[in-house]
């Protein structure tokens, strides 16, 4: 890492650190007889992270000491210290930190040690409590969704699809949403030695018009199907993120089409889902718009501002 310490002598360094030494961050001044255990170093370098890791992803070393309550020299010992092991890096143009590659490494080593379906199993519970209807979730296998995971209504009639079953992508609600993880070009390439078989007026009946669908699919963020793809069955299904926007699973719902209909569907059933798969998706890291200071997804799960 560059050196940071634009206008620092040694001497105010010197002192500066005698009086670092005797500061302790804001989140250790709670009266616990445990305290005597905390390092102050070390809970100054995390909160670092959180810093940079907030609204702002770039602060300079005065921004860096103000938001710690520290001094300049103390600031920049610490930044020292990360950027040594990976975790900071420094732009000797703007003179401004980030968060480091290592910080990434450690992000993706916890998520990657959650099992998907363990992490979204309670919130598939959830969802089958709150609707009454059977809660799945599933992944992108080539051009089929292949259900992870299954959490069947209590309902005497229903539509049962057993963990391990391949559907087609194109047809199915999940499959419509994972697709919809894809750039179009990515889709039109997948399908484009399939014929497409819709029925005219109600589903794509040439591959443009399907690259179209999933485009809107993309859109919308939810897909609502009545008697779309099974005769007498209702669906919707919404996508799950990881940390980078990317969608890596989705979820849905499977009602009896006689036992429910369209205001019912694209109203309060449809909530439930959105919802839960928000869910699921903040448990895997992932951020909304809101939470990461309105930026936009992309399908490739780069952050675009809105």
């Amino acid at each position: 890492m560059a050196d940071g310490r634009d206008v620092m002598s040694p001497a105010t360094e010197a002192a500066s650190s005698v009086a670092a030494a005797s500061s302790v961050a804001p989140s250790t001044a709670a009266a616990d007889p445990s305290d005597r255990y905390l390092v102050p170093a070390l809970i100054r370098g995390l909160n670092i992270l959180q810093e940079l890791s907030g609204d702002r992803r770039k602060l300079t070393l005065s921004e860096v000491a103000a938001a710690l309550a520290v001094t300049r020299s103390s600031a920049y010992r610490l930044l020292f210290t990360l950027g040594h092991l990976g975790f900071v890096a420094f732009d000797s143009e703007t003179k401004t930190y980030s968060l480091g590659p290592q910080v990434l490494r450690l992000g993706y080593g916890y998520l990657a040690s959650r099992d998907l379906v363990e992490v979204a199993t309670p919130h598939l519970v959830r969802l089958r409590d709150r609707t009454g209807w059977s809660a799945h979730l599933g992944e992108l296998l080539g051009r089929d969704v292949i259900y992870l995971a299954r959490v069947a209504t209590r309902r005497s009639i229903a539509s049962t699809v057993h963990v391990g079953t391949r559907l087609p992508a194109r047809t199915t609600t999940m499959g419509r949403i994972l697709l919809s993880g894809l750039s179009s070009d990515e889709v039109i390439e997948l399908y484009r030695d399939e014929p497409q078989s819709g029925e005219r007026g109600k589903s794509p009946t040439t591959l443009a018009e399907f690259a179209e669908q999933v485009a809107a699919d993309r859109v919308n963020g939810v897909v609502v199907q009545n008697s779309g793809y099974e005769p007498g069955v209702a669906s919707i299904a919404a996508p799950i993120r990881d940390m980078t926007g990317k969608i890596v699973a989705a979820i849905n719902i499977s009602a009896v089409a006689l036992l429910t209909n369209d205001a019912e569907l694209n109203g309060t059933l449809k909530a439930e889902v959105l919802a839960a798969a928000d869910a699921i998706s903040r448990d895997l890291g992932h951020k909304t718009a809101a939470e990461s200071g309105g930026a936009d997804v992309s399908p490739s799960g780069r952050r675009s501002a809105s």
